[in-house]
């Protein structure tokens, strides 16, 4: 192996110093960068094109391909969890990619420090492989970091539109959203984020409707800012179709899920979407015409079936398509066991996913528990010529070009240059601005032209009430910290809209707080008026899909006791428009919160008028589940709040 002497003159230099910890932490990391990079391009003597950053990008990856034995090739295609990816695993199966599943840490609480040290203890064990491929790292990104503690959690996706109109759409905001994540992401050393969802769900009876913009593929094409914020803005002279990604302080996205997931049978999630080509070519897949032209680098399949066909088996779609007709360049990624599910039940016959889902198209495979039968089954079927070596080298390409295009073979290793960006101030300011804009006022004021919004900061004595008043887990809803969601306050870092109405309102403002009081409570104690927040509690994916789409108990008998003796506001907490019809008569004031992440000073900011209400739905408000599906444009359509819907008021000017 050849080594520059100024290495060895760098060295003892860099060894000796005193420095505190993250200086020493910076010196050490550069000196094995530098190592790397200068033996990288020349080993034993032999000159390495793929090593080398000044060759063009084609000209590395086939340099690289030609080196590479079938199990490195298979190696590549394979992602598995972190808690199995130890250096040894990593260096023994040539492991491609890696993946944080919800709820997967390092530690509890772990800190951006904590992340980055295991990520770069795995990433060495890649490293040292005899070609040194750097390993990817995967996670779940969806609204703000939000498998790490103390990340800044963003309102959830059925929130971001709520601001828009189709005549007024705010591209900046999912943008700026997207490029904080992005820098979060990157604080914990994480190059690569399972996001945007762009499903447009057509069914609020969806476990994952809240992980779509909206019911109008219009709005959800628009969305796709965000890539731009997550991967940075695409050259204006680039080839569509090929991936993108602008340095360290950006990430790979990835657009989800290929396609329809959104308009399955009655809103089952996993289920069959029945549909004609009008349909879905003109509902489901727009948005990801606007994706790729983004450059978005990677692609994940639904575990959907189109009409009929499972959709991590559709090869007509995801290479007929995607690959031949759309120009993809980028890798598509199946999701966490998703061809297992090919076959019901899942993992029934194992050879016959591997070969259905990798002849597909699909190039990593998210298997990512049982790595070793996934790379056995694969390697077998490629030696029997079942699944033929060009189908391979297709995946092995797609997967190169994107970790050559995010520079990963140049920066493999993460540093601390981003850690103060988890969870900070501007952040923090910024997923407040977006709750602000989330919120949508359906009511205000029993009579015309008596409002109850804005409210008085200085009524001497007010009642907050309601299940979801004082839950910051119940606020950000699923997909945070855990899979399905936490409930209480302890999960991570954020105000509860409770502790934003005390910051807000006057200091001698009394502030009682019981979260389902009786009737007579509430009238003995004359109150002012009553704040009552309510909704769904947590949950994720099938486990969120419901027949029925109430309030979770006890909110109704809180509204009705609240309501029934006060002026009161409900604020409704939800992932999806829910069964209002009941209460609404009762109601002074009605405001749809969506789910708001971490930020709940956001809503106290509305509530009280420092800023006005401006979201419009872009989800259709029904009156009863039995008459769903029903979307904007449908002949039946006969919402209890119209799609577009939404009451503005002013910001109050305060002396």
């Amino acid at each position: 192996m050849y080594v520059s002497a100024y290495f060895y003159e760098l060295l003892p230099d860099c060894l000796s110093r005193r420095h505190n910890t993250m200086r020493r932490y910076s010196i050490s990391m550069k000196v094995f960068v530098l190592f790397c990079c200068l033996w990288a391009v020349i080993v034993d003597g032999e000159y390495l094109k793929y090593k080398d950053p000044k060759q063009p990008m084609v000209t590395r990856i086939k340099d690289l391909m030609n080196r590479m034995t079938l199990e490195e090739k298979i190696g590549q295609m394979t992602q598995i969890e972190r808690y199995l990816a130890s250096a040894d695993v990593m260096k023994q199966y040539f492991i491609g990619s890696v993946l944080s599943g919800p709820g997967s840490v390092p530690a509890p609480k772990a800190t951006a420090e904590d992340w980055i040290n295991a990520v770069n203890e795995i990433q060495k064990g890649a490293l040292s492989t005899r070609l040194g491929i750097p390993m990817i790292y995967g996670i779940d990104a969806v609204h703000g970091h939000n498998n790490v503690y103390n990340a800044t959690i963003f309102p959830h996706n059925i929130g971001l539109a709520k601001h828009l109109s189709l005549q007024c759409r705010d591209h900046d905001l999912v943008k700026r959203i997207g490029a904080a994540t992005a820098l979060e992401v990157r604080a914990t050393g994480i190059p690569y984020a399972f996001a945007p969802s762009i499903a447009v769900c057509r069914d609020p009876r969806w476990g994952r409707c809240y992980e779509s913009y909206s019911e109008d593929h219009r709005i959800v094409q628009t969305m796709t800012e965000i890539i731009s914020g997550l991967q940075g803005d695409l050259p204006a002279d680039s080839r569509k179709g090929v991936p993108f990604v602008d340095g360290k302080s950006k990430v790979a996205a990835c657009a989800k899920h290929f396609v329809g997931d959104g308009g399955t049978v009655g809103g089952i999630d996993e289920n069959n979407t029945v549909i004609d080509s009008i349909g879905l070519f003109g509902i489901h897949m727009p948005a990801y015409y606007d994706s790729i032209i983004k450059g978005v680098s990677t692609v994940m399949v639904s575990y959907s079936s189109l009409n009929g066909i499972k959709m991590h088996a559709n090869r007509d779609f995801i290479t007929g398509f995607l690959k031949d007709i759309l120009n993809f360049k980028g890798f598509v990624i199946s999701d966490w066991q998703g061809i297992d599910r090919i076959t019901s039940p899942p993992h029934a016959n194992y050879t016959y996913s591997v070969q259905a889902g990798v002849s597909a198209g699909i190039d990593m495979v998210m298997v990512p528990i049982n790595y070793t039968e996934f790379i056995d089954t694969l390697t077998l079927l490629v030696k029997d010529n079942v699944i033929p070596m060009s189908r391979i080298d297709d995946a092995v390409k797609r997967i190169l070009r994107v970790k050559f295009t995010m520079g990963l073979f140049e920066n493999p290793l993460a540093d601390l240059s981003f850690v103060n960006q988890l969870g900070s101030e501007e952040h923090r300011e910024l997923a407040r601005e977006a709750v602000r804009k989330s919120l949508v006022l359906l009511k205000n004021g029993k009579i015309t032209n008596q409002p109850l919004l804005p409210l008085p900061k200085t009524a001497p004595n007010i009642l907050v009430a309601g299940s979801h008043a004082d839950n910051l887990g119940y606020q950000c809803g699923g997909w945070t910290i855990k899979w399905q969601g936490v409930t209480g306050n302890d999960l991570t870092v954020g105000t509860t809209i409770l502790s934003a109405i005390k910051k807000t309102v006057d200091p001698s403002t009394q502030v009682v707080y019981q979260q389902n009081p009786d009737a007579d409570f509430v009238k003995s104690n004359e109150f002012d008026y009553g704040i009552v927040v309510v909704g769904e509690v947590p949950y994720a994916e099938m486990f969120g899909d419901s027949t029925n789409l109430t309030i979770t108990e006890p909110g109704p008998s809180t509204i009705n006791n609240v309501c029934g003796a006060v002026k009161c506001v409900v604020v409704v907490v939800s992932g999806r428009p829910v069964v209002l019809e009941p209460y609404v008569d009762k109601i002074d004031a009605l405001v749809a919160a969506w789910l708001p992440g971490s930020e709940g000073q956001g809503v106290a900011d509305v509530l009280f008028g420092d800023y006005g209400f401006t979201g419009k739905l872009a989800r259709t408000w029904f009156k009863s589940v039995d008459q769903l599906p029903m979307n904007v444009g449908d002949r039946h359509y006969d919402p209890l709040f119209p799609f577009g819907f939404g009451l503005t008021t002013q910001p109050v000017t305060r002396n």
